[in-house]
């Protein structure tokens, strides 16, 4: 709802300073001219996502997030206590962890809703645990291998080579999801203690 308001007032703002002054026909070209990209743009992302959809049903349905999910144990278990316990839930934690790897934010979402059902069920109580809390942050700040979403906007806006950001989005995802586990793990014990 707020980005609703500020969406509106950015329009607001926008029409009254192309009327203020004078570049009214320059605004509504340009406001066309972001239609036309958007529309592109979203053709493009669509059938990037379908494919790496695709590869993740398939993945599911040829067992490899099985495997997968006996590979990542050892670091779920530790993030995740409960997946010692729960082997679906190990199982839709490593579907999505491997969905993130693949840079599929779109596809890795129902798997972590899957999973943060199966660690609310776990808890009679409406607050949310540390492994949600964790699950959450893990989801926001995942870990990339391949990009694919920001390559395929890359591509569709003429990078030559658009995976070349490959080092650049390996670090940064390390830091971003390394930081943000610590710092969950952290406020868990603090608002315990409190």
């Amino acid at each position: 709802m707020v980005m609703s308001w500020i969406y509106v007032f950015i329009l607001f703002v926008s029409i009254l300073s192309a009327a203020l002054h004078g570049n009214m026909q320059s605004l509504s070209a340009g406001i066309l001219e972001g239609a036309e990209k958007g529309i592109t743009l979203s053709l493009s992302l669509a059938g990037s996502i379908c494919l790496w959809t695709g590869v993740g049903a398939l993945m599911d349905k040829a067992g490899m997030t099985l495997i997968l999910s006996k590979f990542l144990s050892p670091l779920l278990r530790l993030i995740f206590p409960s997946a010692k316990k729960d082997s679906i839930l190990s199982q839709h934690l490593s579907a999505n962890i491997c969905a993130n790897f693949l840079g599929l934010g779109n596809a890795a979402t129902p798997m972590g809703i899957q999973a943060a059902k199966r660690l609310a069920a776990h808890r009679q109580s409406t607050v949310a645990s540390g492994e949600l809390c964790r699950l959450v942050v893990l989801n926001t700040a995942s870990i990339q291998l391949i990009p694919a979403n920001v390559a395929a906007v890359r591509a569709s806006l003429g990078a030559a080579a658009p995976f070349d950001i490959l080092p650049a989005v390996w670090i940064t995802s390390l830091c971003s999801a390394g930081l943000g586990l610590v710092v969950a793990f952290l406020m868990g014990k603090v608002w315990r203690n409190v």
